[in-house]
This record gives structure tokens, C-alpha cells and sequence, in this order.
């Protein structure tokens, strides 16, 4: 165990580093992705206005198919499914929703772990290269002072940097999950508003 804090806080710097550049590379494809599935907001919901107005369900499902995004393929499995049951199509589109939520939210739980463990990492590299510094004063007591502060303001870097390294982790966690149940509630509205209107039309 001596040995091994010994080793000091350069291999905790490094792991931080690597940390980082993992959480680099997850929100950019994350952002990618959430861009790339967004479908035209507008025309979804210009296309939902004209089917509470006409409820011409086929022009709706073809405009459905032509988008891309959560929302589009959400409604559209649940009006594949209305034309049998409401209450199925319901069911339908919880289990698309639930499918679609597992997609977008993918490789976040490693932004969240990241920002939630990262300054517990730079605090144990601190720790370490404390005990590096006291075990070289130890060994050599020719200059205590300066060698001391020297370790010890090296040691302190391993926490700046976790605290530089979970910060933007957090940030982006939060931002991406915001934007992931945006979407979802916008779709969930979108839902309840054609199934709401295709059973007012059944009676």
C-alpha cells in the first residue's frame, strides 16, 4: 500500500485526462445524434394542427413518415395501432417513447458519473502526492520548507483538475437531459392531443 501512494499523483492527472477526453467524445456524438434525430419541429406540429382541424388521419401518417424524430415515430406507431384500439395505441407509444428515451439518453450515465466522481479523483491524487511529499521530506531534511511546499502545490493540481474536468461534465449532462425531455414532453403533448382527438371523433 506504501508503494503504491507513493507512486504519487501524476497517474491520477493522466486518468483525469483520460476522463475528460472520454467525456469529450461522448457529447460530441450525444450532440450529433440529438441533431441528427430532431426531425422539423414545425412541420410535426403544423401537421398535428391540420389533423385536429380536418381529422384526416391518412395525411397525417404520410407526413409522419417522411420525418425523422421521437415525436414523428411516436405517433406514428400509435396511429398504426388506433385503427383497432385507442387504448392500444396508447400502450403502443409508451413503449416507442420508452425505446426512443433509452436511445437519446445513451451515454450520458458516463457525464453524470464522471461529474459526480471526478473531484473525489483529483481529491485522492492530492491526498497521494501529499504523502510523496512527506515521505521525500522524510528521506531528506536538508531543505524541509521547500521541498514541503513543492509537493504539496503539485499535489493541489490533481484537485484543480478534477474539479476542471467534472464541471463541463455536469454542464453538459444537464443540457443534454434537458433537451432529451423537452423532446419527449413535446412529443407526450403532441400524443395526447391526437388520441385525444381520435376518440372524441369515435363517439
Amino acid at each position: 500500500m506504501l508503494t503504491f501512494a507513493l507512486l504519487g499523483a501524476e497517474w491520477v492527472l493522466w486518468l483525469l485526462v483520460g476522463l475528460s477526453i472520454l467525456c469529450l467524445g461522448v457529447s460530441l456524438e450525444r450532440i450529433w445524434y440529438l441533431r441528427r434525430e430532431a426531425g422539423d419541429r414545425k412541420i410535426l406540429e403544423e401537421a398535428v394542427e391540420r389533423f385536429l382541424s380536418t381529422s384526416d388521419l391518412t395525411a397525417l401518417q404520410e407526413t409522419l413518415s417522411s420525418l425523422g424524430g421521437a415525436g414523428a415515430r411516436m405517433l406514428n406507431a400509435a396511429l398504426e395501432q388506433a385503427t383497432t384500439s385507442i387504448a392500444g395505441a396508447a400502450q403502443t407509444a409508451e413503449g416507442v417513447r420508452t425505446f426512443e428515451r433509452m436511445q437519446m439518453e445513451k451515454g450520458l450515465l458516463v457525464l453524470a458519473t464522471v461529474g459526480s466522481n471526478a473531484p473525489f479523483i483529483g481529491l485522492f491524487g492530492t491526498v497521494l502526492g501529499i504523502i510523496r511529499a512527506f515521505h521525500d521530506l522524510s528521506i531528506d531534511t536538508g531543505d524541509a520548507s521547500e521541498a514541503v511546499m513543492a509537493g504539496i502545490s503539485e499535489a493541489l493540481v490533481a484537485t484543480a483538475v478534477g474539479l476542471l474536468v467534472a464541471i463541463p461534465a455536469v454542464v453538459l449532462y444537464n443540457v443534454l437531459m434537458k433537451t432529451v425531455k423537452s423532446r419527449l414532453s413535446r412529443a407526450d403533448s403532441l400524443m395526447d392531443l391526437v388520441l385525444g382527438h381520435l376518440q372524441t371523433t369515435e363517439r
